[in-house]
């Protein structure tokens, strides 16, 4: 081995010094002369190289019987190699996209919180994605809680597999617009005290607003004394004497009602008296209610 190492080295520097004569600047020799002298040192480098290398064994051939009883080689055997097989597991991607979600989220007519919800995709459900909205931040799919249906659900907390980019990009319905209540409000005023087996103080109310009233409540306190009375009725009643009386089952946007405030057991003429006054669009002081106070002196 050390001589095959020996010789390629001494080759090595005969082809080093052949490339230094074309070198430009280098002194020049005799071509002919040096490829003669190099041809006869590279074959006795040659042959020296050969009778160094170790000697290779050839393959063992199995003899093989013939029919005539002789002998002859058979062919030679080889060594199996054996080669690796190596396993591949993949997992298709659905062709149409699926959904999934980690934390339960509800599924509405529209894509945002702004719309009905009308069902939920649940954590484990996984259903069919069939377009997105503009900004792809919602996803529209059967509704999971009708067959019948389809929703949208927000895709924060979602899962999404298979070709996206077939899907139609759809137009979001319009944004619901909320049907505002009406605010309820009224006027109320002291228009007299009536005197009979007591002393009530006449209120006159004026619906101001767009809701109707059903009922109302009337706390009456005498800040002179601290004395304070309280009643309350569906719908409106007034007492203007000690014979007659009138009643009213509601009181309609602009229109106005005398009613009478409950009574003292005795005179509070040029006491400061202060009324509290709820009036509500249902029946027992119930539904959308509305409170104002106003003071006076008989």
């Amino acid at each position: 081995m050390r001589t095959t190492h020996r010789s390629a080295l001494l080759v090595f520097v005969l082809l080093s010094g052949m490339l230094a004569c074309a070198v430009p600047g280098l002194p020049q020799t005799d071509s002919g002369a040096l490829g003669t002298s190099l041809a006869v040192t590279l074959n006795a480098i040659i042959e020296a190289t050969q009778n160094a290398l170790p000697v290779t064994s050839s393959p063992t051939i199995q003899p093989s019987p013939t029919l005539n009883g002789t002998i002859s080689p058979g062919p030679a055997t080889k060594t199996p190699t054996e080669t690796a097989t190596v396993l591949l597991i993949h997992t298709p991607t659905p062709f149409f996209p699926q959904i999934s979600v980690s934390v339960p989220t509800n599924c509405r007519v529209g894509p945002g919180n702004q719309y009905e919800r009308v069902g939920a995709l649940l954590v484990g459900e996984t259903v069919q994605v069939y377009a997105r909205d503009p900004t792809g931040d919602f996803w529209y799919i059967q509704n999971p809680d009708s067959s019948n249906e389809y929703c949208w659900v927000w895709g924060k907390y979602a899962t999404v597999t298979g070709l996206t980019y077939i899907l139609p990009v759809y137009t979001p319905p319009p944004t619901p617009t909320a049907t505002a209540t009406p605010l309820p409000s009224f006027d109320a005023s002291f228009s007299g005290l009536v005197v009979c087996t007591g002393w009530w103080p006449e209120i006159r109310l004026k619906n101001t607003g767009l809701l109707t009233f059903r009922s109302v409540g009337i706390s009456l306190k005498d800040t002179n004394t601290s004395t304070s009375v309280y009643s309350s009725s569906d719908g409106f009643n007034d007492n203007p004497d000690c014979t007659t009386s009138t009643s009213r089952k509601t009181l309609l946007a602009g229109k106005a009602v005398t009613v009478s405030a409950p009574g003292f057991v005795y005179d509070p003429t040029g006491h400061k008296l202060r009324a509290t006054i709820t009036l509500c669009s249902d029946t027992g002081q119930s539904g959308t209610c509305v409170t104002d106070t106003i003071t006076f002196t008989p």
